[in-house]
């Protein structure tokens, strides 16, 4: 059986071995950090691991690749490194850019067009070998490799945050609203809003559909009491 060029499967692409930096990739977990590098003069990637959140330890890590690397070709090298945007945010991209060493990326996964094998099981993160062959590709300026984030200042990020937990504290209120309301309308009472300046007053008045005092106060009381200020 013959296979045609296009059922026949891709050889891997070469690693160049003239590369001028070290290309590391980081995958972020909450216990581990994964570190996939790929050094000049190596012809295969490195893994290591750091705990998670620890910032000395990732820096210890670049700085031995960086000693190896010198070991090795008689040189030291700028360390280039990715990671995926994610819910570690941009600190870590932060501390590594304070080195005058390092040049810190933060891609956005979704441009990064691969198989599904390349990534990984439950996370759908990216594998570290591809963001590697991503950034080294992005840096060569092949064009539409990958789309890198923009990371804001601390204070845009601040201010961002803000906003976003004000729409969180916003939608919880709405959803407590509803829920107040849906109670009452199932004991036959209408005419109360719980966003209402006297709402808590309110409470010894309410009567149910058939004339008795509502059994729901506790309840309405500590709903009402998560609430956003609807004047800012």
């Amino acid at each position: 059986m013959h296979l045609s060029t296009a059922d026949r499967p891709e050889a891997p692409a070469a690693i160049r071995m003239d590369i001028g930096a070290i290309f590391v990739s980081l995958e972020l977990s909450r216990s581990t950090w994964l570190v996939t590098s790929l050094s000049p003069g190596s012809e295969k990637m490195s893994r290591h691991t750091v705990a998670g959140g620890d910032s000395p330890g990732l820096l210890a890590c670049r700085a031995d690749l960086r000693q190896k690397a010198q070991a090795r070709i008689g040189r030291f090298y700028p360390l280039v490194v990715i990671q995926e945007a994610g819910l570690d945010g941009f600190w870590i991209d932060r501390v590594l850019n304070r080195e005058d060493w390092i040049e810190s990326h933060i891609v956005d996964a979704a441009s990064v067009a691969v198989a599904r094998r390349h990534r990984r099981a439950k996370t759908d993160r990216l594998d570290g070998e591809v963001l590697v062959r991503a950034l080294m590709a992005w840096k060569r300026g092949e064009p539409r490799v990958c789309s890198m984030v923009r990371v804001p200042t601390p204070e845009d990020e601040d201010r961002r945050r803000i906003g976003r937990e004000r729409k969180a504290l916003v939608a919880e209120r709405v959803v407590h609203v509803n829920r107040i309301k849906g109670l009452l309308v199932s004991q036959g009472i209408r005419d109360y809003e719980p966003l209402r300046r006297d709402r808590r007053d309110r409470l010894d008045e309410l009567r149910t559909g058939d004339g008795r005092a509502t059994c729901m106060k506790a309840q309405i009381g500590a709903a009402t009491g998560c609430e956003v200020d609807p004047a800012r």
